[in-house]
């Protein structure tokens, strides 16, 4: 995968640790591109080594279940699943915050945490490999059903897509992007992080989107026709 001025092949290329950014709600899928606005000092300091190492970060939602719970304030307990980003664009804003924009590299689990004297954390992960490399995925997917549930959630919430781009996207840039710009909650986001392949994630992305419908506008498959 070629993601900026950096190519990810292999294990080989990945880092053992990385340091994480958790933030709820917040999804990055591997091919995607998130939008960062850092202002939190101890952030800020991890962006600032991220910057001048290998310039990756672990996007990674805080626990979802209460039973995970951790009685720390500073080291809650974190989702088992993340997803690594590398830094592509850096602007300095004048007034202390970053805006940054990362890539998704691939998505990783969550291992032991590093003990260290850094204001942010730090684990060892273990990477999927498979998702540095392309596959015959793509034409798994019902992008019929899938624009259809993206049409439909659109028009029942008046909103407008620019639909000349929709239909140029590759299924992988498409289940993606409306995978992360999706407006549902943190278990929703973590259930299409999680999907095993492309596939998974698309029909995930589907059902959810028509649960949203029915329980908002009333019976999806009268909404989806």
């Amino acid at each position: 995968m070629q993601v900026g001025n950096a190519r990810y092949l292999t294990a080989q290329d990945l880092p053992e640790t990385v340091p994480v950014f958790p933030i709820s709600g917040v999804l990055l899928l591997p091919g995607g591109q998130l939008p960062l606005n850092i202002f939190e000092p101890r952030y800020l300091a991890m962006f600032d080594a991220a910057l001048a190492g290998n310039r990756l970060i672990g996007m990674i939602q805080p626990a979802l279940s209460e039973e995970q719970a951790n009685i720390l304030p500073e080291r809650p307990a974190l989702s088992s699943m993340g997803c690594l980003g590398r830094i592509t664009s850096f602007t300095e804003t004048g007034d202390g915050r970053y805006i940054i924009s990362l890539a998704g590299v691939c998505r990783f689990r969550l291992m032991d945490e590093v003990a260290n004297s850094k204001p942010y954390r730090t684990f060892k992960i273990a990477p999927f490999v498979s998702d540095l490399t392309s596959n015959e995925e793509e034409t798994q997917v019902n992008r019929a059903g899938l624009l259809a549930a993206f049409r439909a959630y659109l028009e029942a919430n008046k909103l407008e897509a620019d639909w000349e781009s929709v239909e140029r996207a590759s299924n992988i840039t498409l289940v993606n992007s409306l995978s992360m710009m999706s407006p549902f909650g943190p278990a929703e986001k973590q259930a299409l992080l999680e999907a095993p392949d492309l596939k998974t994630r698309a029909e995930t992305l589907i059902a959810i989107t028509e649960i949203v419908l029915a329980r908002t506008f009333g019976d999806a498959d009268t909404i989806l026709q």
